[in-house]
């Protein structure tokens, strides 16, 4: 088995919600697919100028975590950051996921008794929810080349 370096990896043979999502297999395939996707144009303006595709999940936890709730079901919760944004990750069957882990290196996070996260309270940075699209759009340009 293959490993990987986000949180949760171990379980991440979770299949998506829908099997008409033929072009995802598992989680583990949608972080895959996902490291393809993941840009400096996905990564918020204020940290662009830090993204590097040796660290590409930088700044994509709440529009990767809201793409994998489409894909998987299952919870977005956040973890309070210094400067009073969230670090978002998914809650999927009981299992916690967290397929932007990597960008904080050897940190450990505390995914315990964290709040729930909303889309539409995060949706409501117009830009925020420009970069989900994105990322939405580079998920199905990869499904119609299948």
């Amino acid at each position: 088995m293959k490993q990987y370096n986000f949180y949760g990896w171990e379980n991440g043979d979770i299949k998506p919600i829908s099997a008409d999502i033929g072009f995802v297999s598992d989680l583990c395939d949608m972080y895959d697919k996902l490291r393809v996707i993941w840009s400096a144009e996905t990564c918020p303006p204020r940290m662009r100028n830090k993204w590097k595709s040796e660290n590409p999940s930088l700044g994509q936890c709440s529009i990767t975590a809201f793409l994998v709730q489409d894909y998987f079901g299952g919870e977005v919760y956040g973890i309070l950051r210094n400067g009073g944004n969230y670090h978002c990750y998914n809650v999927i069957e009981g299992y916690i996921f967290d397929l932007t882990s990597e960008q904080f290196g050897d940190e450990v996070l505390d995914y315990s008794e964290n709040p729930l996260q909303k889309r539409e309270i995060h949706f409501k940075n117009e830009e925020k929810r420009h970069r989900y699209e994105l990322l939405k759009k580079g998920l199905q340009k990869i499904a119609k080349s299948k």
